[in-house]
């Protein structure tokens, strides 16, 4: 039987002699608290590993999957911050899996902020008693593969370890100051949507394509670092920067790069633990479409025309460590005397197609799910792109008008993480670190929630691969901006 434990009466913060800090002349009283836990969650052989519009099953493991938890709170409640490799699961899911939290700590279900670092080497994650998204005999390729056996016993599995691990990092609760920093990491994140020379939108176009003109944007290669400098135990660093971990590729289990950062963060710096949340990624991944030197070192090219490889994961997480390296020694030790955390409800229309679209959305759906993708016009990514837009059609044919979503902000004093449900283009994340009510701003992809892409205005306008594949109407990316500032506003002022 499952104890539920009730933090409430023990987490009262105090401002003690030991908590006190002297910086700049004056001396700053820290009321903070914080706990750290790492479990792992890595799956069995055989499992459907989710993050492709094709079919693969886990033959081995790379490096193993974990969860990372990070407890903060000055009050009653702490807020329980979850990292977990996986490429992403649906809000119905997360729902259900934050409620057990919740429930098993004895806190508010709205002070688990749940996350995904979007390893797509990595397991589905499924409650088991989910509805389909869709009445009838055809599902898409993810319905398809989430109703595999070993996904309900894998799913109950790592809900279970995450129900520990939040309840060991809030046990591991000491006293503690933040600092804030940042670092940069140059070279390693690419927008990956392009104008080509015939005017064409095309996301992923090929290493060295001769056709590639200009990119549709500029990356944010900032990396923001949170240091929890504690009593009498290890320090906690909170990274986040914004990358796709598409790097590895294959049907071998993987953290991608956000596990090389882990480790070597905490080899670089012992007495350290490292927890990562990945930001607004949705048009950024790996790939340099024009190598130099020996860019290409430990990579191959991939089925989708993208070029992958373990190696550059390690690269990758090199570089993100350079970065957190920078900050870590100079970081700036915050006022904290409030902790917090608050989930609204937003509300999305969807792109619901058009009739005349119907009948060659089944065809190209249906060929791909009978392993005909030959006898479709495309190839790399340009099929990628055709199968997610048809099955996105046939998924919304008959509605909903409407999809509703969590948006959540959590707060560790003047500094605030933004969760996102989904994948959100850089833009988004751009617009809400100006935010001017808080020191820093760090948006958090694939929180709460996993709905899919949230491109800008003008990527419908373009067409690729986001676009045309996202459930969200032309605007998603402009509502989620205003609503998270107004949400970012209200908690500042709380």
């Amino acid at each position: 039987m499952k104890a539920n434990i009730n933090y409430r009466n023990v987490m009262k913060c105090a401002l003690t002699e030991s908590a006190e800090t002297e910086r700049k002349g004056e001396i700053v009283l820290n009321t903070l608290k914080a706990g750290f836990s790492r479990v792992d969650i890595t799956p069995m052989t055989g499992i459907p590993i989710r993050g492709y519009y094709k079919k693969r099953f886990a033959e081995g493991v790379l490096d193993p999957l974990e969860a990372d938890v990070l407890a903060v709170g000055c009050g009653e409640d702490p807020v329980v911050l979850i990292s977990v490799d996986n490429c992403g699961f649906e809000t119905e899911t997360m729902t259900w899996i934050r409620k057990r939290i919740g429930e098993k700590c004895g806190i508010p279900e709205e002070n688990i902020f749940l996350s995904c670092t979007h390893t797509h080497t990595g397991p589905y994650i499924h409650k088991p008693d989910m509805a389909p998204k869709k009445p009838g005999k055809q599902q898409d390729h993810h319905e398809a593969d989430a109703g595999h056996p070993l996904v309900a016993e894998y799913t109950e599995f790592a809900a279970g370890r995450l129900e520990d691990a939040a309840v060991y990092a809030i046990q591991d609760m000491k006293e503690a100051r933040a600092g804030l920093g940042s670092g940069s990491a140059p070279n390693v994140a690419f927008i990956r949507r392009y104008v080509m020379k015939n005017g064409e939108i095309r996301t992923n176009p090929g290493v060295g394509n001769p056709e590639i003109d200009h990119p549709c944007g500029e990356v944010d290669e900032r990396v923001h670092v949170l240091r929890f400098d504690r009593k009498d135990a290890d320090t906690i660093v909170l990274v986040n920067f914004g990358n796709h971990p598409d790097v590895v590729g294959g049907s071998l289990i993987s953290a991608d790069w956000p596990g090389f950062l882990r480790r070597r963060v905490e080899q670089a710096l012992p007495g350290t633990r490292c927890i990562f949340f990945n930001g607004a990624q949705g048009d950024v991944n790996h790939v340099n479409v024009f190598p130099r030197g020996g860019d290409l070192n430990d990579m191959f090219l991939d089925f989708d025309d993208v070029s992958r490889g373990y190696g550059h994961a390690r690269h990758i997480g090199n570089v993100v460590t350079g970065a957190v390296l920078q900050a870590y020694d100079k970081v700036e030790y915050r006022d904290t005397e409030k902790t917090g955390s608050r989930v609204i409800t937003v509300r999305v229309p969807s792109n619901r197609p058009r009739p005349e679209d119907m009948p060659e959305a089944r065809r190209i759906a249906e060929l791909h799910a009978e392993g005909r993708d030959d006898e479709i016009p495309y190839t790399g990514m340009m099929l990628t792109t055709a199968v997610a837009e048809a099955e996105r059609m046939i998924l919304l044919e008959n509605g909903p008008d409407w999809f509703e979503m969590p948006l959540s902000v959590v707060r560790i004093g003047d500094i605030a993480l933004i969760g996102l449900p989904g994948e959100p283009f850089t833009g988004i994340g751009r617009e809400l670190k100006k935010n001017k009510n808080w020191a820093a701003v760090l948006p958090c992809c694939l929180t709460n929630g996993g709905e899919g892409y949230f491109p800008m205005m003008d990527a419908y306008e373009e067409g690729g691969y986001e676009s045309r594949g996202s459930r969200f109407k032309a605007g998603v990316a402009e509502y989620l901006i205003r609503e998270g500032n107004g949400l970012l506003d209200r908690v500042a002022e709380e």
